[in-house]
Order: structure tokens, then C-alpha cells, then sequence
């Protein structure tokens, strides 16, 4: 289950608008925005080097990101390592004792997701990514 590459940093915000002119003065392209209806979320994506930033604004206000933005304000939101095959890695994981907060994956903005509960994690929620098109 050896994640083979950190995929993401989320990065919660109230008004994506206003954080996206922050990356653009630094430099930053965003690549594209999407809406996730699952996740009640509008992300917009921003490479840098192999890694890239998410800007996570919620749709909704019972969104998990709207709930994050109530109890802790922007800032980081999750660490995203990508993985080859998320089944076998949530199975893994689930073996030794990790807290899952998905234990099948669900759609993400790129590929197929879950999360880890932060409790198990050291208190940083954590998602795997399986890439479309690379398991």
C-alpha cells in the first residue's frame, strides 16, 4: 500500500475568488475549476512541481468543508497521497488498526477517493487518490 506520491494539499477557503488572486500574484496558474456535487465543493486546482494545491470552497453550508470552515477557519483542510489501487489499500489499512472514515472509494474531482479518520492519523486528515486511468 506504499502511497507512491504526495497527489495534494486541500486548502479550505470561504471565497475562492478572493484566494485564487492570492496564487495568482505569486505566479500560480490555475489549471481548472470544478464542481464536485458529491462533496458539495468547488475546487480549483493549482500545479506546482508534481504536487498540487486544492482550493476546497464549500457549495453548502452542511458541507464537510463548510463544517471544517466553522470549527477551524481556512488553512489546511487534508494531505492528499496517491496510490495504485485504493482498495487494497483501504484493506491494508483497515487490517492494522486504521480508523476509516470511507471504506469503499467514492468519486473525487480526479479519480477515486477516501479518507482516513484524523484520530488514527495523528490528526491530519488524510485521502488517498487512485488516479483515473492509472490503477
Amino acid at each position: 500500500m506504499k502511497p507512491t506520491k504526495m497527489n495534494h494539499l486541500g486548502i479550505a477557503v470561504q471565497d475562492l475568488d478572493t484566494a485564487l488572486r492570492i496564487y495568482e500574484a505569486m505566479g500560480l496558474s490555475v489549471k481548472k475549476v470544478v464542481d464536485v456535487p458529491e462533496q458539495e465543493i468547488r475546487v480549483a486546482f493549482i500545479p506546482i512541481g508534481e504536487c498540487t494545491i486544492e482550493l476546497l470552497q464549500p457549495t453548502s453550508a452542511d458541507s464537510a468543508v463548510a463544517k471544517h470552515l466553522q470549527k477551524r477557519g481556512e488553512g489546511l483542510h487534508h494531505l492528499a497521497l496517491q496510490v495504485g489501487d485504493i482498495e487494497a489499500a483501504l484493506a491494508q489499512l483497515k487490517s492494522q488498526g486504521v480508523r476509516l472514515i470511507d471504506e469503499t472509494p467514492r468519486r473525487g474531482a480526479e479519480g477515486r477517493i477516501a479518507f482516513l479518520h484524523p484520530r488514527s492519523t495523528g490528526r491530519v486528515l488524510i485521502e488517498l487518490v487512485e488516479k483515473e486511468g492509472l490503477a
